[in-house]
């Protein structure tokens, strides 16, 4: 454990336990009005006087100065280095417990730093989102704060990522278009953060139901106008750190540092462009026009173009859902960017599947759909209802939450294949499947996207009742209720 307080309360704690006066321990190199000031936290020592102090207290300058020796610092370095693998082999509980113990025994504050971005990352992954944002905001406040030593724009990615997956749209798309902003004044329009940011934008530019916008980020990132000679990543991340550091933002210059070494070693993202290949894939399945074709021109709204009417893009209830009217170009596009998703793993690989087989089923592919989707319903563990969990292993209730939904959304896809098919008694038993295990999820965005997802899946079956239900609980899963009704309080005939 780290040394009680600060540097004064530590050279005190010692001090009486060595049985030693301040007059003592201050020697003829010092006075010991000088180490009173000291112990009161008054004057901090200089590392000369640390070493001098050490050396008469019988313990070693690092212990004065932060509480931890040598040999425990090393382990706590370790430790945060192996909870880091965790996180990145897929054992975020793991990892949480080893970045709290970090952060717990160490007072060196870039190891702590390092161990509650870790901490905060394994908590995003473990489903806990609100304690991920709450854990973020404290490390972008910090790096506002203090420039020199931090730089702000990973927390912001990571809590306009955040943001947008508990469905605060606003914060989302406001954190992502300053995350970008920046990432323009310097310069950057490759690696990582630029991916990521930008990824976000276009999800949340969907979900917000303005295709148009989300067009144009898509296009942006999947077709990056170029001109003469494209510099390499890492000489990119090597001119943001300079301009940063020309700026002044030293906890920027820094990170882009960090970034171009890192390059130099990886210079194959696969990870992270396969992220942007299923965003760009799930928007253009939600009714985005090709990213291949330049946006029209005028655009909507510009020079007296049409304007789209109210509620063309998304429901009154505000609720997003796909976009009947996607075109079987979109689809097949669509299929072209999930070839470069199968290094995705996990939840992301499952809505990988899920999306393939809904573009199959636009484009007419239905055998190999309906094929793709009962093998996963019956075979893959990502999308085993937590009824049919193996009983030894205890799931949290987020993760059994996170694989319900992708069930549901899978039974609803193959819903529609079934009724493309002709076979609308088969798409009843799934819809029927589907509405029981949707009824054992939490009220929630999610839940209201796949009621109104239900409920268009009802129409096509032409079970109306049904329908109307699912559009209601859809309302009520978004917090909307219907009005009561109310007794008028005159006499509306003479009015």
């Amino acid at each position: 454990m780290p040394g009680p307080g600060n540097v004064g309360e530590r050279v005190r704690n010692l001090r009486l336990t060595r049985r030693l006066s301040q007059a003592q321990l201050a020697g003829h190199d010092l006075s010991d009005s000088y180490i009173s000031l000291i112990e009161s936290g008054k004057r901090t020592p200089t590392p000369t006087v640390l070493r001098m102090l050490a050396e008469r207290l019988g313990c070693t300058p690092e212990y004065l100065a932060e509480g931890v020796e040598p040999e425990q610092r090393a382990h706590l370095e370790v430790r945060e280095r192996h909870a880091h693998l965790a996180l990145m082999g897929g054992d975020p509980a793991t990892a949480e417990a080893g970045f709290d113990e970090v952060i717990a025994r160490s007072d060196d504050q870039e190891l702590t730093a390092r161990a509650r971005w870790g901490r905060a990352r394994a908590l995003e992954e473990l489903g806990r989102t609100d304690h991920a944002i709450a854990l973020f905001e404290e490390l972008r406040e910090h790096a506002e704060r203090d420039p020199g030593r931090a730089s702000w724009l990973p927390p912001v990615i990571a809590l306009a990522r955040c943001y947008h997956a508990v469905g605060d749209l606003g914060q989302a798309l406001a954190l992502g278009e300053r995350a970008m902003e920046r990432l323009r004044r310097l310069g950057l329009g490759v690696g990582q953060e630029h991916t990521e940011a930008g990824r976000i934008l276009l999800l949340a530019y969907v979900d917000r139901s303005d295709p148009v916008r989300a067009h144009e980020i898509g296009r942006r990132l999947l077709y990056p106008e170029v001109s003469g000679d494209v510099p390499s990543t890492s000489a990119c991340y090597q001119r943001a750190s300079i301009r940063a550091l020309e700026e002044g933002t030293i906890g920027d210059s820094l990170y882009f540092a960090d970034q171009a070494l890192a390059a130099r070693t990886d210079s194959t993202p696969v990870q992270t462009h396969a992220r942007l290949h299923l965003a760009a894939a799930k928007a253009l399945l939600r009714g985005v026009m090709p990213f291949s074709k330049p946006a029209p021109s005028p655009l909507p709204g510009v020079d007296g173009a049409a304007v789209p009417q109210s509620g063309e893009y998304t429901g009154t209830d505000g609720i997003e859902r796909p976009r009947p009217e996607v075109v079987p170009e979109a689809a097949r596009e669509a299929l072209d960017l999930l070839q470069g998703t199968s290094v995705l793993e996990g939840a992301e690989a499952t809505e990988s599947a899920i999306a393939r087989a809904r573009a199959l089923v636009l484009v007419g592919e239905l055998d190999e759909a309906i094929s793709h989707l009962e093998g996963l319903l019956d075979t893959g563990l990502a999308l085993a209802p937590p009824d049919e969990a193996p009983e030894a292993v205890a799931e949290p209730d987020d993760d059994l939450n996170a694989r319900t939904q992708k069930t549901v959304l899978a039974r609803a896809v193959l819903a529609r294949a079934r009724i493309a098919q002709g076979d609308v008694s088969a798409a009843q038993v799934v819809l029927r499947a589907a509405s029981d295990q949707l009824s054992t999820l939490p009220s929630g965005r999610a839940a209201a996207i796949l009621f109104r997802e239900l409920g268009e899946v009802y129409e096509l079956v032409q079970d109306m009742d049904s329908a109307a239900s699912a559009y209601r609980r859809a309302l009520e899963a978004a917090g909307l209720h219907a009005a009561r009704a109310q007794e008028a309080n005159c006499d509306l005939g003479r009015v």
